[in-house]
């Protein structure tokens, strides 16, 4: 019964979102845009059930595993250090979730390229034809699952989120920031902005992420092209993707997406690459 009652509410939550996010991005994609496309373009219901149905179940995926690694890193680390990460000023602990957040979520977005099985999963996202900012909600929820997981593995473990009152608040802020920010990165706007490109993501650094060639194994941060740079995955030269999506078969249907991942029948590209020969052919380029 509680669940029933709360799901009106997220209903509206989402609805509300959704019109806030349209109301910015809409017309700015229609003033600016990079590439001219429709705004009902092909897919464009199957990304808008994705936005909901995700924004609807992704809490409740996450609420077990988050709530176990909670108590595992308070079971092992002192209370002496949580209670110290705990004290520092907000701004502090915020910018420290921003940056080591990212960081652990670049990691798990990698290896969703680099291992086969988890590539599966990831290829959804990326079987965009055309980008925009309502791409960012194209995902399967193993997928989102997995890289959400794999960003707050290290905020538990260095005590940035804790399970005491305002304790996860950083990275609560944290992630609506990186979420508002994705939609920023997908948007279909040809805006450049010179040296900010090297400090914060932008469309530019992210369309070349979506690109349909090897250069889509590149641009792995959501926020900051420095992790990219660190780990020699950066490439963010002055043009253009020419062409984005994947090349393998993907279903038309949200329904046929969400299960293709789980067809071993169903080879999708990329799943026999090894990743070392991927980016040495790319260094080599």
């Amino acid at each position: 019964m509680a669940l029933a009652g709360l799901l009106p509410v997220e209903l509206l939550r989402l609805i509300l979102w959704l019109a806030i996010l349209g109301a910015i991005f809409l017309p700015l994609e229609r003033l600016f845009a990079q590439r001219r496309q429709p705004i009902w373009r092909r897919q464009v219901l199957v990304d808008l059930f994705y936005f909901f149905f995700n924004g609807l179940i992704l809490s409740g995926l996450l609420a077990i595993p988050a709530a176990l690694l909670a108590l595992l890193v308070k079971s092992l680390l002192p209370d002496a250090f949580l209670q110290t990460v705990a004290a520092l000023p907000l701004p502090m602990r915020l910018i420290a979730a921003l940056v080591i957040g990212d960081l652990g979520a670049y990691w798990g977005h990698r290896w969703t390229h680099e291992i086969p099985l988890l590539w599966r999963f990831h290829a959804v996202h990326h079987s965009a034809p055309e980008i925009d900012w309502l791409v960012n909600t194209r995902a399967h929820p193993v997928d989102l699952v997995f890289t959400r997981f794999c960003g707050l593995v290290p905020l538990f473990a260095l005590g940035l989120a804790q399970p005491t009152p305002g304790g996860d608040l950083p990275a609560i802020l944290a992630a609506v920031i990186g979420t508002g920010w994705g939609f920023f990165i997908h948007a279909n706007l040809r805006f450049r902005f010179g040296w900010l490109e090297r400090l914060i993501s932008t469309p530019a650094f992210h369309h070349w992420h979506h690109t349909n060639d090897a250069m889509r194994d590149r641009n792995y941060a959501a926020l900051l092209p420095a992790i990219d740079r660190m780990f020699g995955t950066l490439h963010l030269p002055p043009a253009w993707p020419v062409e984005y999506g994947i090349d393998a078969a993907m279903p038309d249907s949200a329904g046929g997406q969400l299960l293709a991942p789980f067809r071993p029948t169903r080879p999708l590209e990329g799943e026999a690459r090894l990743p070392q020969a991927v980016h040495a052919d790319i260094d080599r380029k």
